[in-house]
């Protein structure tokens, strides 16, 4: 958590704008006014204003690229996306298990009875899109602008339309620019749209059903089914209730009950069996049983630690090579031990992770309208879903800010709504809370500036802050004469967050391959499976930039 001497500078930026902006509403307010009456008529065209967004997302990133290059992979998650992006933009949802498996052997890859990512498709099939068009971040690219175009179309079922820009902007800005969101290949931007997307079809259903919003609503939930399933489930618990409630007849509408079952029901009933169907399919192909997800195979097979804070692990397992051991043996067990100081230290984590993905510091200018905004009887189903989703996010041992990421648009809705409140107090006939209004969105716009000019990706930096050294050897052996196997040897203190034993979804055929540097009979047996490829070795430990002809070690 960021303490008190770290924030003081921060408070004191806060104070300083804050009186300016006070002086300057007070002495041309109506400057300020046309401003925002520019910004009204701008937000009342509502199918202009979200693909306007969309594009302006896509040209502010594509310009900020001098200071914020593509993003180079550097977690273990990102190689496993990028994986099932590459299998999917090969026109296959699996690959078959390779018989040099054990030389391969990665982290959050299944490799029987298929060669897989553990992870739900959404995101892969976005980087497949992206692979498809030139490069995986092409696919993050668009699915951040498509994300914060869905809010804009959200909030606009929910307030009115200049306050749902102004909750549109702010998305942009804090997940457009210098986010992990956007500058990394772990995802993020697609379970927010699909949360944004049942938001948004949900307030519109019940003012009038229409078969589209139905459609759009089944949309959502199927997206948010394989892309965040567990945080989804939470989620919809919400929205299910307040479905069927509507659908019972419990609510205020002009529609008739056949109305209701025929725009409604019978779309979305369609939906859910499609979406039931596709991932019964998908789980079939790559465990081989339509009811094992492939993260739960996963764990199965390499995992020992429990999934919530409750859970006690199991008996360690054995692994195949150090970096397995040191990882589910050491780091994971170390991590988490029951206690309740790592009860209270793994929280402190989700506080520091969630606020940094989602606030700024300016933002605590709308502390004072956040209980008006709780309290609107409008918010009610979005407060449910807030409470109910981030109780099952800190109820998980590990965490990042993108697991609540089908909180998104709830969160900027709230945010907006604060601020209107905020707006309307005065003091002493001081309109200081328009002052407040202005700061919170120029100290946002602010400080994403300064981060993406510094060439800062996020504010907690080891999100997206890939090392390239593992790209660039790639990279020249790719312009090399024939195929390459590198083999990676790593020293004994080895950080396991750091893996360079990654590959794509055809091994045979690629042109540079990364194994790991085993036993002399694996060696064997792989460099006589790949006997037509020249042979390198690569320590990361001791100089990441250097690649050597292969020799075995000093002590095999």
């Amino acid at each position: 958590m960021l303490r008190f001497p770290l924030a003081l500078p921060q408070a004191l930026r806060i104070t300083f704008l804050f009186a300016l902006l006070l002086l300057l509403i007070s002495r041309w307010p109506a400057a300020f006014r046309r401003t925002e009456c520019l910004l009204a008529r701008f937000a009342g065209r509502p199918t202009l204003g979200p693909w306007l967004l969309f594009l302006s997302v896509i040209a502010i990133r594509v310009f900020a690229l001098p200071f914020l290059p593509v993003p180079v992979p550097g977690i273990h998650d990102e190689f496993s996306y990028l994986l099932m992006g590459n299998t999917f933009a090969h026109g296959r949802l699996a690959n078959p298990p390779h018989p040099m498996w054990i030389s391969f052997e990665t982290f959050h890859v299944n490799w029987f009875p298929t060669y897989s990512s553990i992870y739900p498709p959404a995101q892969g099939a976005v980087l497949a899109l992206g692979q498809l068009l030139g490069h995986p971040w092409i696919g993050v690219l668009l699915s951040d602008a498509a994300m914060c175009a869905t809010i804009f179309w959200m909030l606009q079922a929910w307030l009115p339309s200049r306050w749902a820009l102004l909750g549109a902007v702010l998305a942009a800005v804090k997940l457009g620019t210098a986010s992990y969101w956007m500058n990394s290949y772990w995802g993020g931007a697609v379970a927010s749209a699909a949360g944004a997307l049942i938001l948004g079809a949900l307030a519109r259903l019940f003012r009038r059903p229409h078969i589209r919003d139905a459609l759009l609503l089944g949309l959502g939930i199927a997206i948010l089914a394989n892309s965040r399933p567990y945080e989804g489930f939470l989620f919809c618990l919400p929205v299910a209730a307040a479905l069927l409630w509507f659908l019972a007849g419990k609510t205020k509408s002009s529609a008739t009950p056949q109305e209701r079952a025929k725009k409604v029901l019978a779309p979305l009933l369609i939906v859910l069996v499609l979406t039931a169907a596709f991932m019964g399919y998908y789980n079939l192909r790559l465990t081989g049983n339509p009811l094992l997800l492939p993260h739960v195979l996963n764990s199965r097979t390499y995992i020992s630690m429990g999934l919530f804070l409750w859970d006690h692990p199991r008996p360690p397992l054995h692994y195949r090579n150090p970096q397995f051991e040191d990882f589910h043996n050491g780091w994971e067990r170390d991590n988490y031990q029951n206690t309740w100081s790592d009860v209270w230290r793994v929280s402190d984590e989700k506080i520091t992770r969630f606020a940094s993905a989602y606030f700024w510091w300016g933002a605590l200018l709308l502390v004072p309208g956040l209980p008006w905004a709780f309290r609107d009887k409008k918010m009610r189903l979005p407060l449910v879903m807030l409470l109910l989703v981030t109780v099952g996010v800190f109820a998980v041992i590990w965490s990042n800010a993108h697991y609540a990421a089908p909180l998104t648009g709830v969160i900027f809705l709230f945010l907006v709504q604060a601020i209107r409140h905020v707006r309307t107090m005065r003091l002493a006939r001081i309109p200081w809370g328009i002052a407040a209004s202005w700061a919170i969105v120029i100290l946002l716009i602010f400080t994403s500036t300064c981060l993406v000019a510094h060439g800062v990706c996020d504010p907690i930096r080891w999100t997206c802050q890939g090392d390239p050294s593992r790209a660039v050897i790639a990279q020249k052996l790719s312009h090399s004469p024939g195929k390459h196997l590198i083999m990676v040897r790593y020293d004994a203190d080895h950080n396991i967050h750091d893996e360079w034993v990654y590959n794509g979804a055809e091994i045979d055929t690629a042109k540079v391959l990364w194994a790991r540097d085993l036993d002399a009979e694996q060696n064997a047996k792989l460099f006589a499976y790949f006997k037509d490829r020249q042979i390198w070795l690569v320590q990361p430990d001791t100089d990441n930039t250097e690649l050597l002809p292969y020799s075995p070690p000093d002590n095999p």
